[in-house]
């Protein structure tokens, strides 16, 4: 591997130890290299002054302002009895807001010397509040000075960077320490081929580091970050492309489905017919199962869409054709409800081997760890002999005791509840890589599919079947208007006279055993309330004595045993229960028509995507569904923004887009990488769709014309970089 020495050397022998290891523990920095493509955040001109107001609560900030004024006042405290404790405070201004600064005891003296009215600096620091007023305490600060030989104009139009910092290390350090390296840019390889990068008309890599990190024009910043964002997207698709190309010379036994077997007994049984949707991709999954190498596909559909029927018609075409077919689901909860309505959709045709199975029939088992050894034994024999064609399980099904006849297909429900790991130890159980069909109802914006799930082909289903009612969902705001919530369990009341269901969903169990030493870090949001979520068992309590008195109200949770689980979801499917009071358990693939009302108990505090996976609960019969979003959250916080953002429209698609711009892109590709830092810097998933959609097309070309990118030097010695090991195995077992 030809290693790049100048961009390796470790920092601790440029910079100097101290430095060096703040860097590695706070910025995980470690190399020359690492430091240089840590571009800054944004950048301030001296002669400017940042805007103030918009300064975000318990973040630490850099700021450039002027000082208004400095006041030194002394007082007494427990330490300083005789009135001789003293505090600093400076207002610094931006010319329309002013904050706060404060020090205090001996700190006050340097700052009292430096921070003359009329002085700019940049200050660094958390922001916090105190008397309702935003300050920042004890913040470091950089005076900035113009040089004697710089013009009074070149020196306020200088264009200051700032670095993402830490506590520990402010911007400008940083900064300096970019200055020391920044010689070292000149010898960083290029990992774009020539042809790409002059037909784009992009800068050069040494070019583009240096623009970043001192650019004399904001034309300058422009052209860096086009040429940056291009390196990221193109080294990542280039991974994906070699990962697809590998897997396209892997073997598989092709499956079709015999011409009148399992397959067509079942549609012939169907009370319905399928919507175009699921036909055009069931169609796209039969091509893939009858090629010689695997299918890995992934499935994307609205919540309510009918993927579990596109799975069952691929995993019976599997069982025709000779083969099993294995589900992975990410609760037992899910597992069984899943082998339940596939059993009621196959009826008879699920009961080969047994009296009144008819003919084609196959056997369909369930497989979870808190089975009875009894069961156990029955489904694992059902498998090894072939009995079974179809199994739905958890991840009891990965166990090295479970053996297959001949493993064809795995059909992964919600990816991002399984590690990368589990889906390679199922596919291992297979005498030939079986095919893989990954199915998710958390939409993924196009780009974000390709860079997450860029090593898989996608499908999506947009289409609700017919039959399928309106969801109307309102944000009710208990704190301000607490008769709206009165009126909520009303409506409640209303849905079960009606002959309907409800469910009533809160964030936590109540029955946590954190005592105080587990306290949880709490957001800013919980300390501004003081308040912890609610809870499954009080809320139910609350409920059955106070306003929903008289009907019928059961709890659901994760931490039942899950006899008892299954028996609760039982009686409510059958009507029993008129409402259950549940966590998240009931978040994906819980199938009750008759329940058509939903009240989110704390709305605010869960993701968006979770709230509409949620919402998809209710409405899957005739009648419209209700879905009611409590939250306590004053009306211009972020987070009724998102309330009000879930409630305003049932698209999926619309609101992965507005998730993923509230949260950072980062997050979302941490989780789906196996949690390794995100490599994105500068590319934005969401707005940066055509350079992704091209980097894809250019690194598809590359692969296919040099698979083990033998002329692409500077662009293997990339992909090692990004493929450090965590992301190695993650694409080899994609």
């Amino acid at each position: 591997m030809d290693l790049v020495p100048a961009l390796e050397e470790p920092l601790k022998k440029v910079l100097g130890p101290p430095t060096a290891k703040v860097m590695a523990e706070h910025l995980g920095l470690h190399t020359v290299g690492d430091l240089l493509h840590h571009y800054p955040r944004r950048y301030e001109e001296r002669g400017q002054l940042t805007h103030l107001a918009d300064l975000p609560m318990d973040e630490h900030v850099t700021v450039v302002a002027q000082v208004a004024d400095a006041r030194l006042h002394t007082f007494a405290s427990a330490r300083a009895p005789r009135g001789k404790g003293q505090r600093l405070e400076v207002t610094i201004t931006d010319g329309s807001g002013r904050l706060q600064l404060v020090f205090f005891g001996n700190g006050v003296h340097k700052p009292h010397k430096d921070l003359l009215p009329g002085t700019r600096a940049m200050f660094s620091g958390k922001v916090s509040l105190f008397n309702r007023r935003l300050q920042l305490a004890h913040p470091a600060y950089e005076l900035l000075r113009g040089d004697t030989d710089e013009t009074v104009e070149t020196w306020a139009g200088a264009l200051i960077p700032i670095y993402p910092a830490t506590a520990k290390l402010e911007s400008w350090k940083i900064g300096k320490a970019i200055q020391t390296v920044l010689p070292s840019a000149q010898e960083a390889v290029d990992p774009l081929p020539d042809s790409l990068r002059e037909g784009r008309g992009l800068l050069s890599l040494p070019e583009a580091l240096l623009k970043i990190h001192r650019p004399h024009t904001k034309a300058d910043i422009d052209d860096a970050r086009a040429r940056l964002k291009w390196d990221e997207a193109f080294v990542l698709q280039v991974a994906l492309a070699r990962r697809r190309h590998a897997d396209a010379q892997l073997p598989a036994v092709p499956r079709r489905p015999a011409p009148d077997g399992l397959l067509s007994a079942f549609d012939d049984r169907l009370p319905f017919t399928l919507t175009e949707g699921q036909q055009k991709v069931s169609q796209e999954i039969f091509d893939d199962l009858a090629t010689e190498h695997p299918m890995h596909r992934l499935l994307q559909g609205e919540v309510g869409s009918g993927k579990t029927m596109v799975a069952l018609r691929a995993m019976l075409a599997v069982v025709d054709a000779g083969g099993q077919a294995a589900m992975l689901a990410p609760t037992e909860v899910l597992a069984q409800q899943h082998h339940r309505s596939i059993v009621e959709m196959m009826g008879e045709l699920a009961e080969g081997g047994m009296l009144g199975g008819v003919e084609h029939a196959t056997k369909v088992v369930l497989l979870t760890g808190s089975m009875g050894a009894a069961g156990r034994r029955q489904a694992l024999l059902d498998l090894v002999t072939g009995e079974a064609g179809i199994v739905i399980g958890t991840h009891a099904l990965i166990e090295d005791k479970v053996q297959f006849h001949d493993l064809g297909l795995v059909v992964v429900d919600e990816q991002h509840r399984f590690g990368v790991e589990q889906r390679d130890a199922l596919r291992g159980k297979g005498k030939q890589p079986p095919h893989l069909l990954v199915m998710t109802a958390t939409p993924i914006p196009r780009t974000v599919a390709m860079t997450v799930f860029g090593d898989l082909e996608t499908s999506v289903l947009d289409q609700l079947p017919a039959g399928r009612s309106p969801i109307a969902s309102h944000v009710v705001p208990a704190a301000d208007k607490p008769h709206f919530l009165a009126r909520a369990w009303q409506r409640v009341r209303e849905e079960v006279e009606g002959g309907h269901q409800a469910y009533v969903v809160c964030p936590r169990i109540g029955d946590e055993e954190d005592g105080p030493g587990k306290a949880k870090k709490r957001s800013p949001e919980d300390e501004a309330e003081k308040r912890p979520p609610l809870a499954v068992l009080d809320v139910a309590d609350q409920l059955a004595r106070g306003p929903l008195q008289g009907l019928e109200v059961e709890v659901l949770h994760g931490r039942m045993p899950p006899d008892d689980k299954d028996a609760v979801m039982r009686r409510f499917a059958a009507g029993d229960t008129d409402v259950l009071v549940a966590t998240t358990v009931i978040e994906v693939g819980v199938n009750v028509p008759n329940a058509t009302a939903m009240v989110v108990m704390d709305a605010d505090r869960f993701g968006v995507s979770q709230l509409h996976q949620l919402r998809g609960r209710v409405g899957r019969g005739s009648a419209p569904g209700l879905c009611l979003l409590v939250t306590e959250m004053p009306e211009a916080s972020p987070a009724r923004q998102r309330l009000d953002a879930v409630a305003a429209t049932l698209d999926g698609f619309e609101l992965s887009r507005i998730d993923l711009e509230q949260r950072r892109e980062g997050d979302v590709l941490g989780q789906a990488q196996s949690g390794a830092r995100s490599s994105l810097r500068v590319l934005a998933v969401i707005e940066d769709e055509e350079v992704i959609a091209e980097a894809r097309q250019e690194a598809a070309q590359v692969v296919a014309s040099d698979p083990e990118l033998a002329a692409y030097p500077g662009l293997r010695t990339a992909l090692d970089a990004l493929l450090d090991e965590e992301r190695e195995q993650y694409l080899e077992k994609g």
